[in-house]
Order: structure tokens, then sequence, then C-alpha cells
């Protein structure tokens, strides 16, 4: 039932994640029929994000969510076992951007495989979500213009734009099949022995990196870096790239061309340059201030 469900789901990306929720669900219904699921089970999946950030416990819960909805237009479900689960608020945080210099540090460390650090400075210079990155192949990449063909949340087909930084790798990259991009296309998350052949890449036999495994490599290689200790994430790459364009004096629908947000009011949560800009604008803006650079 959770394969028909993840084949009528048209974008890859959506198709993906959701896979990656139900993955968790299965073992708890076994080869019980749809009807017969229950509260406890949804509540028993989502236990595995209780400590997680409110972004990824409400990504899971959509997509139980989804299945529910899906299940019940096809009269598989008469009842809502997601009814008790509700979605978490998250903490409001100013400035999540990564400092550039640290930025530049980790893509230029050669302690770290090429392969993370083509994702890496891709991710960055693209300001594409991660799953459009994870499901590229080496020949979705158009070097001569320096894009990639992507397929973007919803399912539609759009370019997204690196520049010499990440021009500068996968010439490399290409020589070396083991690197990041390798395989066909792909369900980043899905873990069923039915999608594995098209995760395997057929020149060296190696797996696709998927969503959890980039996302715990990066977690490793920036604990260090973050003052916090935890490490940044995936998403972060987005977002600071944006907030870095947005700093540099880039309009509004210039952010948007580069994000690819459907609307402006969705660059918001963005673009909050944080405090570091607050005081500068407001120390640039200080008559006392001008008046000592005389």
């Amino acid at each position: 039932m959770v394969g028909r469900f993840l084949d009528q789901v048209q974008a890859a990306t959506s198709r993906a994640s959701y896979a990656d929720t139900l993955a968790h669900l299965t073992p708890r219904t076994g080869l019980r029929p749809a009807a017969g699921l229950e509260p406890e089970d949804y509540a028993t999946v989502m236990e595995r994000w209780n400590t997680a950030a409110a972004a990824t416990w409400n990504r899971h819960l959509s997509a139980l969510v989804s299945f529910t909805a899906w299940a019940q237009r096809q009269e598989l479900l008469t009842t809502n076992p997601a009814h008790r689960l509700q979605r978490r608020k998250p903490a409001r945080r100013g400035d999540r951007a990564i400092p550039r210099a640290r930025l530049e540090a980790l893509f230029t460390d050669d302690r770290h495989a090429l392969r993370e650090r083509v994702l890496w400075r891709l991710l960055y210079e693209t300001a594409a979500r991660a799953e459009e990155i994870l499901t590229l192949n080496i020949d979705d990449l158009d070097t001569e213009f320096r894009r990639a063909r992507v397929i973007s949340k919803g399912g539609a087909i759009e370019y997204v734009h690196w520049a010499t930084g990440t021009a500068r790798l996968p010439p490399a990259q290409r020589a070396d099949r083991r690197a990041a991009l390798p395989g066909r296309p792909t369900r980043p998350h899905l873990r069923t022995p039915a999608s594995a052949a098209t995760d395997i890449c057929p020149i060296t036999g190696r797996g696709r990196l998927s969503y959890p495994r980039a996302e715990y490599l990066f977690k490793q290689a920036t604990a260090k870096l973050d003052p916090h200790g935890r490490g940044w994430t995936l998403h972060q790459l987005r977002r600071s790239a944006l907030q870095h364009l947005a700093a540099d004096g880039r309009t509004a629908p210039e952010l948007q061309s580069k994000s690819r947000h459907q609307h402006l009011a969705g660059l918001g949560r963005y673009v909050q340059l944080g405090a570091a800009t607050s005081a500068r604008i407001t120390t640039e803006a200080d008559p006392a201030a001008r008046r000592r650079r005389r």
C-alpha cells in the first residue's frame, strides 16, 4: 500500500521525503490492512524525531498526513491516525547564515572528501535545495553554462547556476567516479529493495549519497567550526547563500530568481540579516559617528 502511495507522488523530491518517513511505518503495520492503522502506530513512528528540530518533525508529520489523506480517498482508511499529533512551532532565530570565511575554509579543506566538498559548494553557490542536488546525475550538469537541470519542489524542471568555485571542482570529480553525483535518477531517501538498483552507479557500483547520510557528514565536518559545537545543516547552505546575497544588496526579485520561490513572501525567513547587520546600519546612521569620521 505504501508503494502505491509513493508511485502516485509526481515530484521526485517529495516522493523521496515521504519514503524516508513511511519506511518506519511499514514495520509497525506488517500485514495488517490500512483500516487497522491506529494513532499509536503513528505516535511510535514520530517518536524517532522527538528530539529533532521542529522543521524536521513537521516534515515527517506532513508525510504521514499526506499518506492518510490518500488512503482515505482510496477508501482504505476511514479514521485519521494522525489526529493526536500536532505540528511544532519552530523557534525564532535571527541570523542563521554561516559566515563566509568559515564556508571558504570548509570548502578548501582537503581533509574532507572531494565528493562532500563538491556537494557543499554546489549547494551554496546554487542556493538549491539539498534534495534537488542529491538527485543529480553527471549528465544533468551543463558545464559550458555552469548550470544543472533539477526537478524542483512540485515537479517542475528548472535550472540552478553555480560560480567559479564549483566550476573548478567537477573535472576532478568526473575523473574520480567515486565522488559525488554517481548513478541514475534516484529517490535519495528511499531504501526499499525495489528501488535499490536505481541508486547504484553502473560504473563504480557505489550507492548514491542519501540525504540523511549527507546531513550527518556535514554536521560532523562542521561541528568544530560551529560556535555551538552542533554542526550545521545542509539547508543552512541555501539560507546562507540567500542571506549573503541580500547583505550584498541584491533585490527581492533577484533573490526570488536565485531561490526559485514561487512567492516573494517565502523569502522572508531566509533573508533575516540578524544582529550584525542591525549593529552596522545603526553605526553608519549615527550622526556622532559620522562627525568623528570627518
